[in-house]
């Protein structure tokens, strides 16, 4: 996909007003009412001076390309220049225009023959509009998809703008180098071109540039797995084109979301947003845009199980990538074709067809490991086990090279969703061959890959291909039973692993449990909501989920929950055991949740004794009227604080309550940290979810502690809690869980952290506290603490032994 701007060639050459307004209208995005003038503008001035004449065709010329509006572009462009301009810059311009518009109607060969003048002009003399010129062929060569080559022409464009402080100029030279870069999936290098593109285009209020660069942003989190914030930016996209009449733009945003809904499974609606582009496309003559819809429309009638309609598209969009000589466009729909090969049963050519693609040199990295993917279960579906593991295990290691090359914590925190259905695949194959311990160790590679590399726990080659886990010690060394799940699209899998074996149990489908999942845990949020409701869902998920492995780990004191999916936002503790009486599952045992196998194995046992020192930060002051002083805040303090010496806390109340207090307080001297303030949880940003403390200055954000400064400032605390609502975070993603701020603290070194699921109740949640830390001066480990606090609430006489005050509460251990 190619996710490119046209800047304009016309660099106001003359300081006349009316031009000057046009253009500046063209540069703000107004490119309706641009068009208007400059075409009215021709008009009167073609009877009058020529060269004014021309230098509005050229602007109207250029506007029109922008529009998307390419034929009549090259209409307007369509005569020859007159002779006594001849020598002009305005000939110049007038043939770069020509080459740009027959690039983007991929008429290669006119493009080429009509920038040689030009190519050869700027290189002999000093040539004002040398920039354009090395734009005009970066054009050409993204639409051939030569991407190194329109890289290079870029960088120069670029140059040349800032040589000449031309903002402009910059501006698109830097939109256009994320657009290589999202087609080369360098998706940091992207997100970088994009911001810097967004920065100088608002000096000069370049809206379609802005709007572009949102876009395109949009593209690089979609292709990173992270679908739900890109869906929000193309629709913010696509309505900023159609506002600004930016045709080219929104074809694109209109395929892009329409990728989001087929991941939604929503497939009408993805089909629908592809025939709109489609239709667009088609009557701005956009080859480009045409392809994608077609290659589109293509794999949602896949998915829909239209085959003979998919099979259409996909032979025509072969033909039309055939007919402009660009092999990197026929990859795609070949893609298309070979599934529509394998899901009509015919395998030897569905394998042909994909191992052509996996193979040829302009493949990408991700239809790469598409292609080996279909061509594993291809090999899976002939019975040929030995080229499925061998086609499995090659997928990884190009699945997880290319998200080695990924930087940004937060672009690689959604990446692994990309390969949630190459893992689901992989491990229900081993499965299948009787391999459960090998498969166990497939599943766990894909575990918190990013909190794993964050704490720098990865030997050499384990980013790459999984290693070997003896599972059964990492349960002795932990001191209990471990639950492991996998919720899979087919079929879902429990291992129970115990210091003495390993057992897999076969669970229903992730859609299924995750529609029980969802009701009980709204359920569980109501105040009203207890046992003597004898809740189904509570009483099914314990069935579906626990009771098969119940009696292999019937004899353990602590069982550790390694979840998946939805299973992140449940805690098994308020699982309701039907036999031999009604109860919750936490008066059976004590229940922790690990991120994965790995991290697990680990960790080391929490401090038994007193001792420690406490930092303390809360009961803040009001920061905005949104977040008032939680009212029972300080009374939490000033019990959380009786259970330690004077001498061993520090406390941050009040005014004092700031993040910048807890940033330089040095908090890995601590081995206990609780917050008693609000709450944020960013579902799009979990990296946003934030603390709400005291404000510390006049900065607007100067009273929240977000997320990603707290993963900056590592700790070594046994336990830090989160006694604020949403602590848990509310975004989970594939491989890694609920990110938010509890998931901040595991990442920052924490070795247990307690975040809350929902809403905590201000009420309930002191005398928790207070009973808890009595525990761990007792000498409990801070789960049994924890446990033996909720126990309290729940064997109350009071509202406070309903889940809604207990269960929110949820115990994370880390490394």
């Amino acid at each position: 996909m190619v996710l490119s701007f046209l800047c304009s060639c016309d660099r106001a050459l003359d300081p006349a007003r009316e031009f000057k307004k046009v253009q500046d209208d063209f540069f703000r995005g107004n490119l309706s009412r641009a068009h208007r003038s400059a075409e009215t503008a021709y008009r009167f001035y073609s009877g009058q001076e020529q060269e004014w004449a021309w230098r509005f065709r050229l602007l109207d010329s250029s506007i029109l390309l922008a529009m998307g509006n390419n034929q009549e572009a090259l209409s307007v462009l369509n005569s020859e220049i007159p002779s006594d301009l001849s020598r002009t810059d305005l000939a110049l311009q007038h043939k770069i225009l020509v080459a740009t518009a027959y690039a983007r109607t991929h008429r290669f060969d006119d493009a080429d023959k009509t920038l040689m003048g030009p190519i050869q002009q700027c290189q002999t003399t000093d040539c004002p509009l040398a920039g354009e010129v090395s734009k005009a062929q970066g054009i050409l060569q993204l639409e051939r998809g030569d991407f190194e080559g329109a890289e290079r022409h870029f960088q120069r464009s670029l140059g040349f703008g800032r040589l000449s402080q031309d903002l402009y100029l910059q501006s698109c030279a830097l939109l256009d180098l994320s657009a290589v870069a999202l087609q080369v999936e360098h998706f940091d290098e992207a997100i970088t071109w994009s911001d810097q593109a967004t920065q100088v285009a608002k000096g000069i209020q370049a809206s379609v540039i802005m709007e572009v660069a949102l876009g395109n942003l949009g593209w690089a989190l979609y292709k990173t797995g992270d679908s739900e914030r890109a869906l929000a930016l193309f629709l913010e996209a696509s309505a900023s084109a159609r506002r600004l009449g930016d045709q080219v733009s929104e074809v694109k945003w209109l395929t892009t979301s329409g990728y989001v809904y087929v991941d939604q499974g929503k497939f009408a609606v993805a089909e629908d947003l592809y025939r709109k582009a489609l239709d667009l496309a088609t009557k701005i003559d956009s080859k480009e845009d045409i392809l994608n819809a077609q290659i589109s429309l293509a794999f949602v009638s896949i998915l829909d199980g239209k085959l003979d309609l998919a099979r259409q598209y996909s032979e025509q969009a072969i033909v039309e990538a055939r007919g402009d000589g660009n092999r990197v466009d026929e990859l795609y729909p070949l893609l298309a074709k070979g599934q529509v090969s394998a899901r009509s049963g015919d395998l030897p050519e569905a394998e042909k067809t994909f191992v052509e693609v996996a193979n040829d040199p302009k493949v990408d990295p991700s239809l790469k490991w598409e292609a080996q993917h279909e061509l594993a279960n291809v090999y899976a579906a002939e019975h040929e086990t030995v080229r499925a593991s061998e086609t499995y295990r090659t997928t990884l290691v190009t699945f997880e090279t290319a998200r080695s090359l990924i930087t940004h914590e937060e672009v690689k925190l959604p990446f692994l969703g990309n390969a949630s259905s190459l893992y689901d695949d992989y491990v229900g194959f081993l499965i299948a061959q009787g391999k459960t311990a090998e498969a166990l160790n497939v599943a766990d590679h894909s575990r918190a890959r990013t909190l794993i590399e964050g704490l720098g726990q990865l030997q050499k080659n384990e980013s790459v291909l999984p290693t070997a886990l003896d599972a059964q010690r990492i349960a002795r060394s932990a001191g209990g039973a471990v639950l492991y799940y996998w919720l899979g699209q087919k079929q879902s899998y429990l291992w129970a692993i115990t210091p003495q074996k390993t057992t897999l149990f076969q669970l229903p489908a992730a859609s299924e449990i995750d529609t029980v999942v969802k009701r009980y845990r709204k359920a569980l949020e109501k105040p009203q909501e207890g046992i003597e409701s004898q809740n189904p869902d509570g009483i099914a998920l314990y069935r579906m989920l626990v009771q098969p492995a119940q009696q292999v780990i019937a004899k353990s004191p602590k069982v550790f929950i390694i979840p998946e999916g939805s299973l992140n936002s449940l805690n098994f503790e308020a699982l309701l055991v039907p036999d031999p009486k009604l109860h919750y599952w936490i008066d059976d045992t004590t229940i922790a949740n690990a991120s994965s196998l790995r991290l697990l194995g680990s960790s080391r046992p929490s401090a038994r004794t007193r001792g420690g020192k406490l930092l303390l930060v809360g009961n803040p002051v009001a920061a905005t009227p949104e977040y008032s002083t939680p009212p029972q805040a300080a009374a939490e303090i000033t019990r959380i604080g009786e259970h330690f010496p004077a001498a061993g806390q520090q406390v941050f109340s009040e005014n004092r309550a700031t993040p910048a207090a807890y940033l330089a307080s040095n908090p890995e001297q601590f081995a206990y940290i609780h917050f008693v303030a609000h709450g944020t949880a960013s579902r799009l940003s979990p990296l946003d979810s934030a603390i709400v403390l005291s404000r510390a200055s006049t900065d607007d954000d100067s009273f929240r502690l977000y997320a990603r400064d707290i993963i900056h400032r590592p700790l070594h605390a046994d336990l830090v809690t989160i006694s604020a609502c949403q602590g848990a975070g509310t975004r989970a993603y594939s491989g890694e869980g609920l990110v938010g701020l509890s998931w901040a603290f595991l990442r920052a070194g924490a070795h247990n952290v307690i975040g809350a699921l929902w809403d905590v109740s201000d009420a309930s949640t002191p005398q928790l506290m207070d009973r808890m830390y009595a525990e761990i001066q007792n000498g409990k480990r801070p789960e049994e603490a924890l446990r033996l606090a909720k126990l309290s609430l729940l064997h109350s006489d009071n509202a406070f032994r309903k889940p809604f005050y207990w269960a929110p509460f949820q115990f994370y251990t880390g490394s």
